[in-house]
């Protein structure tokens, strides 16, 4: 097997990287946006989970069903809080063990699942929301004027098609 330079290997990804996006139109705003994700998911978490103990994904949780009315079905709620229903339901089964939620079944048909947002879920996330929104709103919101926000909200909502993750 042979090993290649590193300038031999960068000039290989380069080729690819020109063939699939001629003039390199858009790699800039890709990476800027991908750089800013995980700044601000990084620094989220580390906020809310240093001044309230919550991870960022628990605090999704609880939120999406908090924002339901303290109820929802286990498929919405994986659709919702971006993650697969496989590892909401590993999720949901640990929230359920420090007792923030509770699984109960749908009335319709009692097949599906339903997690239920528990007396202790909402008060841990009355103290989580605020550290969280104060964060979003410093490292985010504060950053960017009402006409970027806009065009920023206009510009994703063009390239968010489907965000179930099955």
């Amino acid at each position: 097997m042979q090993v290649l330079s590193k300038r031999d290997t960068a000039a290989h990804f380069n080729r690819i990287v020109a063939r699939e996006v001629p003039g390199g139109r858009g790699l800039g705003a890709w990476n800027a946006l991908l750089r800013a994700h995980a700044t601000l998911m990084r620094q989220l978490e580390a906020d809310l989970v240093s001044e309230t103990g919550l991870a960022l994904a628990d605090f999704d949780v609880l939120a999406q069903v908090a924002l339901a009315g303290g109820s929802m079905r286990m498929a919405e709620l994986a659709d919702r809080a971006l993650i697969s229903r496989s590892g909401m339901t590993r999720r949901v089964a640990r929230l359920a063990r420090e007792s923030l939620v509770r699984r109960g079944h749908t009335d319709a048909d009692g097949r599906g699942v339903v997690v239920l947002l528990t007396d202790s879920g909402l008060d841990r996330l009355t103290v989580a929301a605020p550290v969280h929104m104060r964060g979003v709103s410093k490292l985010f919101v504060a950053n960017l004027d009402d006409r970027e926000l806009a065009v920023l909200e206009s510009a994703l909502a063009k390239v968010t098609l489907d965000c179930t993750f099955g």
